[in-house]
Order: structure tokens, then C-alpha cells, then sequence
């Protein structure tokens, strides 16, 4: 079963919302099997404005956290189909677009699940479910993958 990661997840691996919130996301991850994962392009593009703005890393570390990333699991890649799907989700399911971009790269990449603290939970969109990692209630196909 593959799974697409949100920008949350990330800034939090990142640190960004302080230790806790960092060891939780590190622990999910370590979890994961790192073959089923995926990050779109929009989520580290997003991350690099976290990192800089509300990180207050220079520009070159936030470019090495992402190549990090880009290197620990395979991106999505944002096409004019992803994006078309994307501005659909918004007019149809009133997503913000950067949110719809990720959801629809999910989609577009065959995931079964969008992990994401911050965007609609449960609410599945072309076989993507949205689950909060974080939530204290486990979603059950969360639960399945990270019992594997």
C-alpha cells in the first residue's frame, strides 16, 4: 500500500513545531516502510518556505533538508493533469490549491492513503484517504501498514 506524506509531516521531522512534535513524526516514520512512501513535489516545495520563513533557516540549509528528503523517498512530480485534477478538487470539494495539488499527486501516484495532520480527515478523494498520523486514535489502514 503506498502513502504520500504532507508538508506537516515533514516540518514537524524538521523540528519545526518543537521536540515532541519532531520525535512523534520521526517515530511514525521509522514505522513506515520507507518503500511504500512518497512525497509530491508541492509538499517539499512547501517545506523549503517553512524551513526559511518560519524555521529561520538560511536558504542553503533548507535546500539540503530537501534534497535529503527527495533523497530518502521518491517525489511525486507535479504535471498539468495533476494540476488540472487539483483546481477541480477545489471548484467541486472547496480545497485550497495547494492542498488539492498534493492530494491529486496522491492520487495520480496510486497512494491509498495522504497522511496529513491539517487537511480534511477521512475525506477520501479517487481511492486517497486522508488520515492524521498523529491523531490518538490510529485510523485502521494506518494501523495495517505500520503493524508490517
Amino acid at each position: 500500500m503506498k502513502l504520500a506524506l504532507d508538508t506537516n509531516v515533514l516540518a514537524y521531522a524538521e523540528g519545526i513545531n518543537g521536540a515532541t512534535a519532531r520525535q512523534l513524526a520521526w517515530e511514525l516514520l521509522e514505522k513506515l516502510p520507507s518503500s511504500s512512501v512518497l512525497i509530491p513535489v508541492q509538499a517539499l516545495g512547501e517545506l523549503f518556505q517553512v524551513l526559511v520563513r518560519k524555521g529561520g533557516r538560511h536558504a542553503r540549509q533548507a535546500n539540503t533538508a530537501i534534497l535529503l528528503w527527495r533523497d530518502l523517498f521518491p517525489a511525486i512530480d507535479t504535471t498539468d493533469s495533476i494540476l488540472l485534477a487539483a483546481m477541480d478538487l477545489c471548484v467541486q470539494h472547496r480545497l485550497n490549491i495547494w492542498d488539492a495539488v498534493i492530494l491529486s499527486s496522491a492520487a495520480d501516484a496510486q497512494c491509498r492513503l495522504l497522511l496529513s495532520e491539517d487537511m480534511h480527515e477521512g475525506f477520501t478523494w479517487a481511492g486517497v484517504t486522508i488520515i492524521n498520523p498523529f491523531a490518538k486514535k490510529k485510523h485502521d489502514l494506518l494501523e495495517q501498514l505500520l503493524e508490517h
